[in-house]
C-alpha cells in the first residue's frame, strides 16, 4: 500500500496535521509516500505585496526528505478560479503526471488535504484503491467573492468523489456529514513525543510579573480589541505575542511585547516559561470551524488556557484548565482564576497520551491499517 498526498501546506514548513498523518501512515505501513506541494489556488491580490509571508527558520525546518518520500512541487498559474484553469495549468503537470504513473501501483490510497483542480483530475484518473479528504479548515472562509465560490465548487465535487472524509472541527463534521456518507470527526492533537518536559512546579516570581503569552501566527483573525481589554485590566501581568504578523498592530499597552517568530522546537521551550497559554481569536466563520493544536500545546506543558469562544474552545467551557472570554466577561476575576489553577503531572500526562497525534489516527482508523 503507497500513500500519495497531496497537501495543503508545503514540505518544508514546520510540522503540522498533514506531516504527522503521512508519518503515521509509514510508521504503520512501512510504505513509500508522495507528497505533492501545494501551489496558487486564487488569483494574487495586492495584500500579497503590501503583507509578505515572513521568512524564518521554520521555511528549511523540514527540509530534510526521508528515504521513504518524495516531495513533488506542482507549477502553476494563480487562474485557479477561471473555469478553464485546469486546460491551462495541466500543460504545466507533466512532471506530476510521470511522477504519479510511476509511483502508483494496484494498491495506492489518495490523500487531499486541499480541493484543487489538481486532486480532482487525480481522482478521475481511476489510479487508487481509495481515497480521503482530510478537512482541515472551512477553505472557502479563506477567499473572498469568485475565489471562494470557485473554491466552494472544488469542495463539493471532491467531497461527492473521495471514498472517506476526515474533519478537523466539530463545525465541519456537521457541515460535511450532511454531504457525504462516510465522514469521521478526527480533531487535531500535537506531537506529545517531541514537546518538552512540562514544569511539574513552577519557579516562584517573586520579583516577575506573571507571564500570559500567545505563540502563533497574527493574522485578522486574532482579536486586538480582547487582548487589549486583558492587558489593561492587568496592567501588572506582562503579555507576550510571539509569532508572524500579518497585520498592523494597532497602539498597544505598555505590557504588551510583540516578539518575533520563532522555529517551532523554541517556541516550545518558551511555552514553559508562560504561566496562561492566550489564544484570542475572532468568532467569524473562518474561526467557527477550527481546533487550535496551540490548545494542545498549552495543555500538554501544564499550562491553563484562556481563549475566546470560537470553533471548537467554544465546546471546551467546562475543561479543566480551561477559561473562556469575551468582552463582557470579568477580566481580572478570569485572568486570576486561570492562574490559580494547577493541573497534576498525572493530569498533564493523560492529556499528552490522549492527544496525541498517533492516539487521534489510531482511534480513527483512518487507513484501515
Amino acid at each position: 500500500m503507497r500513500l500519495i498526498y497531496l497537501s495543503p501546506i508545503p514540505w518544508a514548513s514546520f510540522s503540522q496535521r498533514p506531516h504527522e498523518l503521512i508519518r503515521y501512515f509509514h510508521s504503520r505501513s512501512e510504505n513509500e509516500v508522495l507528497w505533492i506541494d501545494p501551489y496558487p489556488a486564487r488569483f494574487p491580490a495586492v495584500s500579497d505585496l503590501l503583507n509578505p509571508r515572513p521568512k524564518s527558520e521554520e521555511d528549511t525546518y523540514n527540509c530534510n526528505i526521508p528515504a521513504w518520500l518524495t516531495v513533488l512541487k506542482p507549477t502553476a498559474l494563480p487562474i485557479e478560479p477561471l473555469p478553464f484553469s485546469s486546460g491551462i495549468n495541466s500543460l504545466l503537470w507533466g512532471n506530476v503526471k510521470s511522477a504519479v504513473n510511476y509511483f502508483a501501483n494496484s494498491s495506492t490510497i489518495l490523500g487531499i488535504g486541499k480541493p484543487t483542480t489538481l486532486a480532482l483530475r487525480l481522482l478521475s484518473s481511476g489510479f487508487f484503491i481509495s481515497s480521503f479528504y482530510d478537512a482541515m479548515d472551512d477553505y472557502p472562509a479563506f477567499y473572498k467573492g469568485w475565489s471562494r465560490l470557485a473554491m466552494a465548487t472544488r469542495e463539493r465535487s471532491v467531497v461527492k468523489r473521495v471514498s472517506k472524509i476526515l474533519t478537523s472541527s466539530s463545525a465541519l463534521h456537521d457541515r460535511m456529514r450532511h454531504l457525504a456518507e462516510d465522514v469521521h470527526l478526527v480533531l487535531n492533537a500535537c506531537a506529545t513525543d517531541r514537546l518538552p518536559e512540562p514544569l511539574i512546579v513552577r519557579p516562584p516570581k517573586d520579583d516577575q510579573a506573571p507571564v500570559i503569552g500567545y505563540v502563533g501566527t497574527i493574522g485578522h483573525w486574532f482579536d486586538w480589541e480582547l487582548v487589549i481589554l486583558v492587558a489593561k485590566s492587568h496592567p501588572e501581568k506582562k503579555f507576550r505575542l510571539i509569532g508572524p504578523l500579518y497585520v498592523r498592530p494597532p497602539t498597544l499597552p505598555h505590557n504588551i511585547s510583540l516578539e518575533p517568530q520563532l522555529p517551532h522546537t523554541e517556541a516550545l521551550q518558551v511555552m514553559t516559561q508562560f504561566d496562561v497559554g492566550l489564544i484570542p481569536f475572532k468568532k467569524t466563520t473562518l474561526t467557527s470551524s477550527v481546533d487550535p493544536i496551540k490548545y494542545y500545546e498549552y495543555r500538554s506543558l501544564g499550562l491553563p488556557v484562556v481563549s475566546s469562544a470560537f470553533g471548537e474552545m467554544a465546546l471546551r467551557g467546562k475543561d479543566n484548565g480551561i477559561f473562556l472570554i469575551d468582552q463582557n466577561s470579568d477580566m481580572t476575576n478570569v485572568i486570576n482564576q486561570a492562574l490559580a489553577n494547577c493541573t497534576s503531572p498525572a493530569g498533564t500526562a493523560q492529556f499528552r497520551k490522549k492527544n496525541s497525534w498517533e492516539s487521534r489516527f489510531n482511534e480513527a482508523n483512518i487507513f484501515a491499517l
